[in-house]
């Protein structure tokens, strides 16, 4: 017996059915465009450090209410030694 022979015996299904497919649809669609953004990395083998590209005057994925993006010290001095 077909799936959609099993749908035309049993009516009920056609909503259970219809509901997860435009679930499965959207959760599929979603992960496509997450994968799009630019903040998503794949590549770990030409940036496997990417946390070092981070620019520090942009917010990345952080609530920022009234806070100053400066970069810290100590962390530029280490940065620099280690170049």
């Amino acid at each position: 017996m077909s799936f959609f022979q099993l749908l035309m015996k049993r009516k009920e299904l056609i909503p259970l059915v219809l509901f997860v497919s435009v679930a499965a649809g959207g959760a599929s669609s979603f992960a496509v465009y997450s994968l799009w953004k630019t903040d998503v990395i794949l590549d770990r083998k030409r940036n496997p450090e990417p946390w070092e590209t981070v620019d520090p005057t942009i917010p990345q994925k952080l609530i920022t209410i009234n806070q100053q993006w400066k970069p810290i010290e100590e962390l530029q001095k280490v940065r620099r030694a280690t170049k």
